[in-house]
């Protein structure tokens, strides 16, 4: 298989017509071999419009939909990022080409080390992993430019507010099946605007709030 052809017919095919224009968005994506971050039984499914399994049962998300929701963040090179859901590591990849860096969390310590060593193999040296709930501020040593859910959650994490700084943006899809919003929240001194990004159903994030997943499909 032709990864390189494959990649670029998912930029083309998939990610633009989904109205992904940022520039640097789209050459990160170009950038970065999606197939190193599937199985070897996925890698004629690596560049599909489709979510993938993972070892743990947990989903790799649409490529679109992680591109559409880190364009909306607007990063700058000088940013730093938190990523909730580590997952398979495709989107902390993507991340690290946009911004400064990049601190994934994720509570299963299998999925993190196999995404460590697979970014670790492509060179990719600004993306902090740790193993914990991400949505638990007190594991947080930091504030962030911009914030990355990588699984749907039903309501906005009012917590993760405070981790922003001023200017900052996090993304995240709020809701249940059978319909999900992809949701910008902005910073702006002490006023939070929300903007609508697009409809969706993905996914949900497991965290260890809930000890479950917060509806019925997986991450």
């Amino acid at each position: 298989m032709d990864f390189n052809q494959a990649r670029f017919n998912m930029v083309e095919q998939q990610i633009r017509p989904w109205n992904v224009l940022d520039f640097d968005v789209l050459d990160a994506l170009l950038d970065i071999p999606r197939e190193h971050f599937v199985s070897d039984k996925q890698q004629g499914y690596a560049y599909a419009d489709m979510p993938l399994t993972l070892p743990n049962g947990s989903q790799m998300l649409e490529p679109k939909i992680v591109a559409r929701m880190i364009q909306g963040l607007r990063l700058k090179k000088t940013d730093t990022v938190l990523e909730i859901g580590t997952g398979s590591g495709y989107a902390s990849a993507v991340l690290s080409k946009l911004c400064a860096q990049v601190y994934s969390f994720d509570i299963d310590a299998a999925q993190s080390t196999s995404a460590a060593s697979t970014l670790e193999k492509l060179g990719i040296t600004n993306v902090r992993l740790e193993t914990a709930d991400g949505l638990d501020i007190s594991k947080h040593q930091h504030t962030y430019d911009a914030i990355y859910i990588g699984g749907s959650l039903n309501t906005l994490p009012e917590q993760l507010k405070a981790l922003l700084n001023d200017g900052g943006r996090m993304v995240a899809v709020v809701g249940s099946h059978p319909v999900q919003r992809c949701i910008l929240l902005e910073r702006q001194a002490d006023t939070f605007h929300q903007t609508t990004l697009f409809d969706t159903l993905i996914t949900a994030l497991h965290n260890t709030h809930t000890g479950t997943h917060t509806n019925t499909f997986r991450f």
